[in-house]
């Protein structure tokens, strides 16, 4: 029998999938696959927020009361002439174009078009009236103007501006013989002038320290009205006084951009109609030098106003008319009044509000406001009402000023001071502030843990932005500031914070924060905010916008973000990851630079960074 020839070797087999390391392999190879694949699908769709329901629709106008709404005129909606696209197309556009160059410095709640539908009385035409309808809210990304430079560096954006970054030749001109600002070449130039500067600001805080004491770390928060391109807000920062300017936008042009482009704390804003969007006792001295406010007015309105925000035992400085009387005769309304009797009015009900007028001297004069109300509940019937027990004092979005004195906190003796003194600055920073005992539900150790957090974050930030200590960025919002943290821990870096607390959280902290000595204001996200165009060079939103997710629409805070921030700016937005997610796929759509970092708490921490680079 003949032997059969053996069959060549076979190949090796191919690997069995019943072998437990292989079919592993495989396994982990297609989850690999679809993951790569849905990431890709989830990377180029549009993820379009829930559209609002009509009782989470932004209320411009809500606080217009029957007894007021016929400021409303007739006249048409606003056209803006523009190929805006409308919001129910959104989910066509894959980013968003620039606007035409006529938005260039365009304030959408200070529309010098919208305001010609409001009254001129008491101001309601300067306040804030934001866009609402759908024709009117932006969404295109306003553009730098032609030729923009970036903002010299701090301190030498005190004093210089590069003129092509606001291009406004009116305050050079109507402005030229105060020293406002002037106009060299292709810089502005900031000499330190001002209407009642007459030996400029330097000469002025000279004669008021020997009134107020400046240099005591008492006094560290103040507040300018009517404050010019913030010439005196700038002059206290050598007395580490930290000034918020406000003016509205109005012939004046550009006075808050000019403030905001020498790098000083500056928004708009006007005495008028609504309580000024910050809480009482904020500010240690309150000033105003020829802002042309009728103080006695309105059965003293404003300066009521001026007493709700100032803080016991603060100080009010008052210069110009009527202070000066013999050497002007024009009142401060800028009519021609009798100023000796508005003088005497405005004395008058400085004493009705128990304020003690400390001197004058030259153009200025000031006054103290009472350490508290024990002497003040004892004057006669001539004396002004108290605000109702039930009024808020705090409450200042759209809240409508009222002629009545907001009461002190209780006290047991004539001299204690009413919630409490204050330490000096720079110890008041970081001590643990009065208020935190009047907001439920904090504590001491709350406010000591949240300096702690925010102090190791601010670390972690600093390791990103490495211009940060070299004076890279000077201008920064925060814009759910909290307990004021974030700010806190920037102290020693040439900066300066806008706190911004929201008008919907549950804790109102803005108080907390003027008492640390940081300044900042009430805020509603689903509306624009009331600035200028490039006037932040860092913003910060934590937690933002998973508060308002299902408010407003998240595209339109973006596009605010765009509008506020410099050209080489940073935003950082720290938020949940599946909100971070969201945000990403947003910023990706308008062809913004965005970097995800998770290292703060590791891959697996819940809280995700957002580093978004212009």
């Amino acid at each position: 029998m003949t032997k059969k020839p053996s069959p060549p070797p076979a190949s090796p087999p191919p690997p069995s999938l019943k072998t437990p390391l292989t079919r592993l392999f495989f396994i982990f190879l297609t989850l690999c696959s679809l993951s790569y694949i849905l990431g890709s699908y989830r990377s180029i769709i549009i993820i379009t927020p829930p559209k609002p329901t009509t009782e989470n629709q932004p209320k411009t106008f809500n606080h217009i009361t029957k007894s007021n709404s016929t400021a409303l005129t007739t006249h048409p909606p606003q056209d803006f002439k523009l190929p805006l696209p409308p919001i129910s197309n959104l989910e066509k556009f894959n980013f968003f174009e620039l606007c035409p160059t006529n938005f260039t410095h365009y304030c959408p709640c200070q529309d010098p078009i919208r305001e010609r539908r409001y009254k001129v009385e008491k101001m309601l035409h300067r306040e804030r009236h934001c866009p609402a309808g759908a024709g009117e809210i932006l969404r295109c990304l306003v553009p730098a103007p032609e030729g923009y430079k970036r903002p010299f560096p701090w301190p030498k954006s005190r004093t210089e501006a590069w003129f092509s970054n606001v291009p406004f030749k009116k305050l050079t001109e109507s402005k030229k013989q105060q020293n406002w600002v002037r106009l060299v070449g292709d810089r502005l130039v900031f000499p330190g002038g001002g209407t009642s500067f007459q030996k400029g600001v330097k000469g002025y805080i000279n004669v008021l320290k020997k009134i107020v004491p400046l240099e005591s770390g008492a006094i560290r928060t103040a507040i300018d009205t009517g404050c010019g391109v913030a010439s005196f807000g700038d002059s206290l920062m050598d007395y580490n006084i930290i000034t918020m300017s406000i003016a509205p936008r109005d012939v004046h042009e550009a006075q808050v951009q000019f403030a905001l482009e020498r790098g000083l704390p500056a928004m708009l804003g006007v005495l008028g109609t609504y309580r000024l969007p910050y809480p009482s006792r904020s500010f240690d001295m309150a000033h105003c030098s020829r802002c042309l406010v009728p103080w006695a007015e309105y059965d003293g309105l404003y300066l009521m106003e001026i007493d709700r925000i100032l803080r016991p035992g603060g100080y009010w400085v008052l210069s110009g008319p009527p202070i000066n009387w013999r050497n002007k005769y024009t009142a401060s309304d800028g009519t021609t009044k009798d100023p000796k009797k508005e003088l005497a009015r405005l004395e008058d009900l400085a004493r009705r509000l128990c304020w003690r007028k400390l001197k004058a001297k030259g153009p200025i004069a000031v006054w103290q406001k009472p350490n508290n109300h024990i002497a003040c509940r004892k004057k006669d019937s001539n004396f002004p009402k108290f605000c109702d027990k039930n009024d808020d004092p705090d409450d200042a979005w759209y809240k409508t000023m009222d002629a009545c004195i907001t009461p002190l906190l209780q006290v047991g003796n004539i001299q204690d001071v009413s919630g409490a003194v204050l330490e000096n600055w720079p110890k008041r920073l970081n001590a643990i502030p009065p208020r935190i005992g009047l907001i439920p539900g904090l504590k001491s150790q709350d406010f000591l843990d949240d300096n702690l957090m925010w102090q190791k974050r601010v670390s972690t930030y600093a390791n990103v932005l490495k211009s940060l200590s070299s004076g890279g960025y000077r201008n920064i919002m925060d814009m759910n500031a909290g307990l004021g943290g974030f700010a806190a821990s920037l102290s020693k870096y040439p900066v300066w914070v806008m706190n911004v607390v929201p008008h919907v959280v549950n804790y109102k902290t803005l108080g907390v924060i003027y008492e640390r000595g940081l300044i900042g204001t009430y805020m509603n996200w689903c509306e624009p905010f009331s600035t200028y165009p490039r006037s932040y060079d860092l913003i910060h939103a934590d937690n933002v916008f998973s508060l308002y997710m299902n408010k407003c629409d998240i595209f339109d805070i973006l596009i605010e973000m765009y509008r506020i921030i410099r050209p080489k700016g940073m935003i950082i937005i720290a938020d949940h990851v599946e909100i971070i997610v969201k945000i990403k796929s947003h910023t990706d759509q308008m062809r913004w630079h965005a970097r995800l970092l998770d290292i703060e708490a590791g891959p697996f921490g819940p809280r995700k960074l957002l580093f978004v680079d212009f």
